[in-house]
């Protein structure tokens, strides 16, 4: 594989995995689950009234 296939690849992978990060935290703040977070070296549990809203263009696609 080429040096520029692995750049592509690797943003391919990139972007799947932050996508399937923000589905999963929206998932969470919608069914009113917490979730737990690294802040300042420390792990920090959120309610989901405290997890922010999270606009990725990918879940506006999956909306429609």
């Amino acid at each position: 594989m080429t040096e520029e296939e692995m750049r592509t690849l690797h943003s391919k992978i990139n972007t799947g995995v932050k996508a399937a990060i923000a589905e999963a935290i929206e998932r969470h703040r919608k069914l009113g689950q917490s979730i737990s977070i690294m802040q300042d070296g420390k792990i920090v549990t959120l309610t989901a009234e405290e997890i922010p809203t999270i606009q990725s263009q990918h879940l506006e696609n999956k909306s429609r």
